[in-house]
């Protein structure tokens, strides 16, 4: 199984609310090719078979971001999970 933790290391390190990566750039980072399904829109969507083992897709949630592959399929855009703050507030 491939490894997506740098993915989500470098998704947790960022500040904006949404970011694009190319498919290039996403695979320099993992540091192998993504497989062809990787162009397909259904394989980094979150709400798409949520029971299924995706770790592309784990990674991405793990570090706060849902990823939605660009109409093109030249890259991928993750946007910010949005959280309730007012539960922590005293």
């Amino acid at each position: 199984m491939k490894n997506f933790d740098p993915l989500r290391d470098y998704l947790a390190q960022q500040t904006a609310p949404e970011l694009v990566l190319r498919m290039d750039e996403i695979e320099e980072m993992l540091g192998f090719d993504l497989p062809r399904a990787s162009h397909r829109a259904a394989w980094w969507d979150s709400t798409y078979a949520p029971d299924e083992h995706m770790p592309q897709r784990e990674a991405c949630l793990a570090a706060g971001y849902i990823a939605t592959r660009l109409p093109d399929g030249s890259g991928v855009r993750f946007r910010r999970i949005k959280t309730d703050r007012s539960r922590w507030r005293g």
